[in-house]
């Protein structure tokens, strides 16, 4: 029988589950929201990184991981996010939520400027392992995904697609908007060929999310 492309990853057994509930149950701490490379706290742990559109869930999924309500501050405005937003997640990782993208409010000028920020970070920062492209379960990949997508590409940075908003896809729509995910994501080498489906609210997929961070280790 076929391997079927980019399946579900599966739930942690117990021993990786405790090791990702450990990492987690340390101390979540906001470091710094970073405009310039020059500002880049020092690169001396392993750090992941989150990607997303305006408002797909980044900051609510930091949360859950975290297990922080407060720690980064969801909001409503698109593109409000418009730093790298460094957090500690205990001594031997940090947690990086990169600014929103696809919003259509801010001006040009910061636009590209942040996209700017964006391709350095992702092609010089030598202790990103790896990086979370978040997908709105219930639209699937758009275009200005896409665009991050073939920036992590280029940047040769794997990167793996975390759907968020499980809980608010019926079961009968599932299946087709994971065909598409799927068919996008065979496009892109960069892909890791696991998907990880979530609801922040429900808090499915974040013991299996939290092991797969530790695993990188």
């Amino acid at each position: 029988m076929m391997q079927m492309q980019f399946p579900l990853a599966e739930e942690p057994d117990a021993y990786t589950a405790e090791l990702g509930r450990k990492l987690f149950a340390g101390d979540s701490e906001f470091v710094k929201g970073v405009v310039a490379m020059s500002g880049l706290p020092p690169a001396d742990r392993m750090e992941v990184c989150f990607a997303g559109r305006s408002n797909v869930g980044k900051s609510t999924l930091i949360n859950a991981l975290t297990g922080r309500k407060g720690l980064a501050r969801a909001s409503n405005t698109p593109g409000r996010t418009q730093e790298i937003n460094y957090f500690t997640q205990g001594p031997d990782l940090y947690l990086v939520d990169l600014p929103g993208y696809g919003f259509a409010n801010a001006p040009i000028p910061v636009i590209e400027k942040w996209q700017r920020l964006l391709k350095q970070y992702l092609s010089g920062r030598q202790t990103l392992r790896r990086a979370f492209v978040l997908i709105d379960a219930r639209h699937g990949i758009k275009s200005v995904d896409e665009e991050i997508m073939s920036l992590l590409d280029s940047s040769a940075v794997t990167f793996q697609c975390v759907m968020t908003k499980a809980d608010k896809v019926k079961e009968k729509d599932r299946t087709a908007v994971l065909n598409q995910v799927r068919s996008v994501l065979s496009k892109h080498p960069a892909s890791y060929p696991e998907i990880v489906l979530t609801s922040s609210e429900k808090g499915d997929g974040i013991a299996t999310l939290r092991s797969i961070i530790t695993t990188l280790s």
